[in-house]
């Protein structure tokens, strides 16, 4: 028995569809991010509760449902509490596949319930549904396994691989279209095969750098396939929180590849000319200066002007605190010490941002990085922390290289820089750093959170 009305369950979905545009809107800015979070938490959880009471439920479906939400609750809330900043990545990578996955499940079940009999449109919208869905679910996996170390993070380039890609995407092709003609569900489960490999063979020759950007990608994709699933069934909210993410995760790849200075084709394909960034574990053998944590806190206590470049490292070290001490310490003295931030610096964007707003970094000296260039050559020391590709002049002065044309930070614009690195192994894009090597540069090795705790006690010093 339905315990709401046709018109209540509408209008409550009208207020759960409001919910959703509001988070998007408060995720835009930092400062409105954690109340976005909770409007779009809210905004799903009415949707549940509004989908359970205005529903008939059969026999055992209802006790199924139950215990399907207890149990997504129970493994997705302990997961989500445990996970480390620098594994958000793929925690996002894996509730994104699932996301997809349900969208084709969904699409599949539409299959079997109309029977081949329902019009063209809604079995149009399903297949599209099925393929885009299990595409997503496939990649998104796979880029999980590619970021968790699971599997290698480099391209994985198949003998003959354009060939295979183009004759999967051309069966998947002909597949949706039988789908949308017939709404045989038998070519819908083929359909299913055809896009869970197409999403393997897209995601395999993508690496290094490239990975976060094509997670934002499939989630763009995941987006699209539940506006679609809305189409056949109907659903407007489904319609319309599909269309949100579609939209949004469309908007953030094209910024994404634009930070990097490519395409997303050149970004999807590029390693089958030899184009990706491949990523490497080799080190550099060539003579560096290092520096002492003593050396680092004297530049820094006479310096006007630092400019603290974050990255991955630090997210690794969990040494955001003790940057934001050594930031405060530096700030009190009188000194302009403000952080740069990189929009792919870390593993996905805003990683920077969310990892500083944990140790309760003021928003107001997160500075990006075409403003922090322009104020570079009056700069007297740069702090990278953790990070090589963002600031490797090679993306401006070496065609050759995987990151040529990305926006930097210009680093060796400073006076000093000094870099605190666990070793000499380069950054995701498989390439040394010229300015590791420069007459300006100094290196402290070792833990970041350690090195950061050493150069704050040693400029209480001086």
């Amino acid at each position: 028995m339905k315990l709401l009305s046709y018109d209540v369950a509408a209008l409550l979905y009208l207020v759960a569809a409001v919910c959703f545009i509001l988070a998007l809107k408060g995720l835009s800015n930092p400062r409105h991010a954690r109340r976005g979070n909770v409007l779009g938490a809210a905004g799903a959880a009415l949707a549940v509760v509004t989908a359970l009471l205005s529903t008939d439920f059969y026999g055992a479906n209802l006790a199924v449902t139950l215990v399907a939400i207890i149990l997504g609750c129970l493994i997705a809330v302990p997961w989500a509490r445990m996970v480390k900043m620098t594994d958000l990545p793929q925690l996002v990578a894996i509730f994104n596949g699932v996301g997809g996955g349900a969208a084709a499940v969904v699409g599949i079940m539409e299959l079997t319930e109309w029977g081949g009999a329902s019009s063209t449109f809604a079995t149009s919208a399903t297949a599209f549904a099925i393929l885009v869905g299990s595409l997503s679910f496939a990649g998104s996996m796979l880029t999980f396994a590619k970021l968790q170390g699971i599997m290698t993070g480099r391209p994985i380039v198949l003998p003959a691989a354009p060939a295979i890609m183009g004759g999967t995407m051309l069966i998947s092709a002909v597949l949706a279209v039988a789908v949308a003609v017939t709404g045989n569900v038998w070519l819908g489960l083929a359909l299913l095969i055809a896009g869970l490999a197409s999403g393997v063979l897209t995601v395999l020759p993508v690496g290094g750098a490239d990975v976060p950007i094509v997670i934002s990608l499939l989630n763009a994709f995941t987006g699209l396939a539940v506006a679609a699933s809305g189409f056949a069934m109907p659903n407007t909210l489904m319609l319309v929180a599909g269309t949100l993410v579609g939209a949004s995760g469309s908007i953030l790849t094209i910024a994404m590849a634009s930070a990097m200075g490519r395409s997303v084709l050149g970004i999807l394909f590029g390693a089958l000319k030899g184009g990706s960034t491949a990523g490497s574990t080799q080190q550099s053998d060539r003579p560096v200066r290092r520096a002492q944590s003593d050396d680092v806190a004297i530049a820094l206590a006479y310096a006007s002007r630092v400019v603290v470049v974050p990255g991955y490292g630090l997210a690794v070290a969990q040494a955001q605190h003790t940057c934001a001490e050594l930031v405060t310490a530096l700030r009190e003295r009188g000194i302009d010490a403000v952080y740069g931030i990189h929009p792919v610096a870390g593993r996905m964007p805003g990683h920077m941002n969310v990892l500083l707003a944990e140790a309760n970094v003021p928003y107001e000296l997160l500075i990006e990085a075409d403003d922090v260039n322009a104020a570079m050559p009056s700069t007297d020391v740069v702090l990278v922390v953790g990070a090589n590709d963002v600031v490797n002049p090679a993306a401006r002065t070496d065609p050759s290289a995987p990151i040529y044309g990305m926006p930097i930070i210009n680093a060796d614009y400073a006076g000093q820089v000094f870099f605190l690195k666990r070793s000499m192994r380069p950054g995701f894009a498989g390439i040394e750093n010229e300015l590791l090597f420069s007459d300006k540069t100094q290196l402290l090795f070792g833990d970041a959170k350690e090195s950061l705790a050493a150069v704050v006690a040693a400029l209480k010093e001086v």
